[in-house]
């Protein structure tokens, strides 16, 4: 296998203690939970925030701001976490999503309210960053996998429980609580970093490659609001939408030629040229993509074709969210015990592309929701069994040194796949739900909406969304296909049962 990274004699990184193992470990996956919750607990409460503090036409920056000042500063964190020490960039991550959570419930305004939410999220994006290169600086990757899926286990239970607590929150108390129960757990975390983690700083002290962070941020941001905005605040096809993707493709274009000439660059391009690295990058944004871009609408067919409650609805993601979080644990232990993981990439991608195209075939035949129920199942043990595989594949595939920079790529490319697979799937929805039928109504008043129709509207509507989510599900699984194939093209790789600043040798 090519690599590029340099290749100086092994240095064996001093093994950490299990006591500060644990430490470090506990302190992360409580870092994971409030990030991975803050980007989706606030979604309950806004009609509340809305009710004090006014601003109904700037709701939607209240979660946009956070996407975006979260992913933007995801590669910087990583990078700087390289050159002057995990842990001290973690500190100041903590510190910084604190301080815009505290602000966040002392809001008085929705301006004020946006702008410590874009507070928040600059510090959250550290948080998912180093949260998983810490690991990388306490345990071997031999080690690492069932540490990674544990984080993932974390981030699905998040991803369900985030909405149930803000509301619960938000009903007892008041949604500024939303924000205030992270000071307990996030000073938990502090404390726990602080005196657990020990990574001292490479020593090296190159000039920050400012010009390419400014140009990586344009690049992100105006993507992002493309993403955001497109189909909505205007037309996909339309002057406007070819202005803003033509900026990001010159920003994108900039970046790039900045990188190949920075003397210590945000992103060394050629990592790209390792296979495992760039192949495992690419694959983190598909498999986001597709989760994503496949999962954000059903819930509206459960309750819009098939007629369930809001609470009901949400039921039926459960199997996927449980089913991730059993293969996440057990197959993160497996693949530690074996020392290789590229048969469970396999078998978790293939999974998910067989589950998606099931669930394109149920949508399009309108099956009973039991069948659903076990697609999404199947769905969710791939995921577990492919996300923290995959983060151990690629820090694995790059020297010590740079595993920060890896991990804030691979964590920026995946908020990206996310991104552009529910603009994707919005983009489908927008399309074939044009009809008769008010949707975006139906889709606001919900079941009681749907009560009101007449048998015909009901039948308009039913087959919008069916055909819709078939298209979703197809695009989906044809994305997830391709990422499985990318993968079975990678050799394979022994993972290192020591800590040492060079990359992993790969085998056939």
């Amino acid at each position: 296998m090519p690599d590029t990274a340099p290749r100086p004699e092994a240095q064996a990184i001093p093994p950490t203690r299990p006591a500060s193992r644990r430490t470090v470990f506990t302190g992360a996956i409580l870092c994971i939970l409030l990030a991975s919750l803050d980007q989706n607990i606030v979604n309950t409460a806004l009609p509340r925030m809305v009710s004090d503090l006014g601003g109904m036409a700037h709701l939607s920056w209240v979660v946009t701001a956070f996407m975006l000042s979260s992913t933007v500063t995801t590669p910087l964190y990583g990078k700087l976490s390289d050159t002057f020490g995990r842990r001290r960039l973690f500190l100041v991550a903590i510190v910084i999503f604190l301080a815009g959570s505290l602000l966040c419930g002392t809001s008085d305004s929705m301006g004020e309210l946006i702008l410590f939410r874009a507070l928040q999220g600059l510090g959250a994006g550290g948080l998912l960053v180093l949260a998983q290169a810490s690991i990388g600086d306490v345990v071997p990757p031999r080690e690492r996998p069932r540490y990674q899926g544990l984080f993932t286990g974390t981030f699905a239970l998040a991803s369900v429980a985030g909405p149930l607590l803000g509301g619960i929150i938000t009903s007892a108390l008041s949604w500024r609580w939303v924000f205030y129960v992270n000071l307990p757990l996030g000073a938990v975390a502090l404390l726990l970093i602080g005196f657990g983690l020990r990574t001292p700083p490479s020593g090296r002290r190159q000039p920050l490659d400012i010009a390419g962070t400014l140009l990586m941020a344009g690049f992100t941001a105006t993507l992002l609001l493309f993403l955001a905005w497109g189909g909505t605040e205007f037309p996909w096809v339309s002057a406007i939408s070819a202005g803003m993707a033509a900026v990001v493709l010159a920003l994108f274009a900039a970046f790039l030629w900045r990188e190949r000439r920075a003397e210590d660059p945000l992103i060394r391009l050629g990592l790209f040229r390792n296979p495992v690295f760039a192949r495992g990058v690419g694959v983190s944004g598909m498999m986001t993509f597709a989760m994503l871009g496949s999962t954000v609408f059903l819930p509206l067919y459960f309750q819009l074709v098939l007629g369930m409650s809001p609470a009901r609805a949400g039921m039926m993601m459960l199997p996927q969210v449980g089913c991730m979080v059993l293969s996440s644990v057990l197959g993160g232990r497996a693949a530690s015990r074996l020392g290789r993981n590229k048969g469970f990439l396999l078998w978790g991608l293939g999974l998910e592309a067989v589950a998606l195209a099931g669930l394109a075939g149920l949508s399009w035949f309108a099956a009973p929701p039991a069948l659903f129920l076990i697609a999404m199942g199947a769905l969710g043990l791939g995921m577990g069994m492919g996300m923290p595989n995959l983060t151990t594949a690629v820090q694995n595939a790059v020297a010590h040194k740079e595993l920060g920079a890896a991990t804030g790529a691979m964590t920026f490319v995946r908020s990206l796949g996310g991104a552009v697979g529910v603009a994707a799937s919005g983009a489908i929805l927008s399309a074939r739900l044009a009809g008769p039928v008010d949707v975006e109504a139906m889709t606001r008043g919900g079941a009681a909406a749907l009560a009101a129709l007449t048998p015909e509207q009901h039948a308009l509507l039913s087959e919008a969304y069916r055909t819709a989510l078939t298209g979703c599900f197809s695009l989906s699984g044809v994305v997830m296909s391709a990422a499985f194939f990318l993968v079975m093209g990678l050799p394979e790789q022994t993972l290192r049962s020591s800590l040492e600043d060079r990359p992993a040798p790969t085998g056939a």
